[in-house]
This record gives structure tokens, C-alpha cells and sequence, in this order.
């Protein structure tokens, strides 16, 4: 009986064929990175969509329980945020939300561009039952990266009630506090967020998404000669 012939043994990959299959992936990985990049910042942008949504449900309700007029127009004492808002505090515009907003999360941008910020998870002092340990709780505007408008109600459906707060009036990023925005100053979106885009809030609970080159007819049609902001 004739012995059978001991198979050929299997070919390992060359070094070549190693090269080959890593240039292969490099150029894949080349191919497919812009295409992640867009994907995330299309992402950031609708969630940045979704929370300002949120934030202007938030006015909406909250005037629904205060004689349909928003925070910055109604005294403190009533509990409101008017003297907060008329000092510059974005914070205690939003503040006085807390319970309609329900999380401070919805304040952050995805795509926040001062290091010096940081996202709260919690507007309470004490903890709820299955919340992070180390709870961050939302103190002041480094908790913050939307605007508040303060003179917006829903009689005036075109008001600018908040927005992105990476504006460039003339060519400066305006300061924390009280800004008196004219409808005649230029005012654009500083480059980084967005893609050098933003949001706006108004106050018919809409979001719109300006390009630099449109954002100040916004403020032109917003019904005020001079609009007020407070500026985180």
C-alpha cells in the first residue's frame, strides 16, 4: 500500500503581504475619519437642537405658573429672576427653572469650548436615590453655556429668549454680566462651536440655527431696538 505524501504545509503572511494589509487600513481609516468627524458634530449640534428645545418648554411652563411672563420679568420676591437677570445672572434666570428644567444638563453644550467649564448633573443640595456619588451641582455660570434673553415673553413670538453664548460683538467675546445688544452693532458667532455656527432660542419655544452671516438679522426682528442679554 503506497504511503500517502505528507500535505503541504500552510503559507504564513510574508512581510510584504503584512505592509500591504496595514496600508490597506490606513487608507480605510484615512477614508473614514472626516466621515466620523461630520457624524459627531452633526450629533453635538442636534443634541445643542434638542437641549435649547428643552430650555424654551421650560420658559413656556413656567409662565404657564406665573401669569405668562418669564423669569427676568417677575421680581424675586414673587419668585422670579428680575433683579438676577437686570444684574447680568444668567445663572439665576435658569436657576429659578430648576424644577421645569428638571436637569441642569440640558444648560451645557456638547460642544462647550471654555475648558473652564464643567456640565452639573443636579440642581439639589442633597442627592436623589441613584444619583452619581460625587454629584456636580449647578452654583454658577461655569455651569452654564447658553444666554438668557431678558425681555422675551410669548406676546412677542420673534424675542430672543436664549442662544449659544459664543457671540463676537464687533470682534470681542463679551464679558459674564449684562449685555445691551443693538440692533445696528454687528454681532456674529465667535469660530470653534458649531462649526462657527450657534443656536437661538425664541420665544415661541422655536430653535434656529444661524449661520454667522445671518445671526444678527435675528436680533434685528427680534422686536426691541436694544436687546438684553446676561451673558454667562
Amino acid at each position: 500500500m503506497r504511503a500517502m505524501k505528507p500535505s503541504a504545509k500552510h503559507k504564513g503572511f510574508s512581510l510584504l503581504d503584512m505592509l500591504l494589509i496595514l496600508v490597506a487600513l490606513a487608507g480605510i481609516v484615512l477614508v473614514l475619519l472626516p466621515s466620523l468627524a461630520r457624524s459627531h458634530q452633526r450629533s453635538a449640534k442636534l443634541s445643542c437642537v434638542n437641549n435649547m428645545k428643552q430650555v424654551g418648554l421650560a420658559f413656556r411652563i413656567w409662565a404657564g405658573d406665573n401669569g405668562d411672563i418669564y423669569p427676568a420679568q417677575l421680581s424675586i420676591t414673587n419668585g422670579g429672576a428680575m433683579e438676577w437677570a437686570e444684574a447680568g445672572s444668567a445663572y439665576g434666570v435658569f436657576l429659578v427653572m430648576s424644577n421645569e428644567l428638571s436637569t441642569p444638563k440640558i444648560l451645557f453644550c456638547p460642544e462647550e469650548d471654555n475648558r473652564s467649564r464643567i456640565a452639573a448633573n443636579t440642581f439639589s443640595f442633597t442627592p436623589a436615590p441613584g444619583s452619581p456619588a460625587a454629584p456636580i451641582l449647578f452654583t454658577a455660570t461655569n455651569n452654564l453655556s447658553y444666554f438668557a434673553g431678558l425681555d422675551g415673553d410669548q406676546t412677542q413670538p420673534t424675542a430672543i429668549i436664549t442662544g449659544d453664548d459664543h457671540l463676537l460683538v464687533g470682534q470681542t467675546r463679551p464679558r459674564p454680566g449684562l449685555l445691551l445688544l443693538a440692533t445696528n452693532t454687528p454681532v456674529t458667532w465667535a469660530k470653534g462651536r458649531h462649526k462657527s455656527g450657534g443656536n437661538l432660542g425664541l420665544a415661541d419655544g422655536s430653535v434656529y440655527l444661524p449661520s454667522a452671516n445671518q445671526l444678527q438679522s435675528f436680533f434685528v426682528s427680534s422686536g426691541f431696538a436694544t436687546n438684553r442679554l446676561a451673558m454667562p
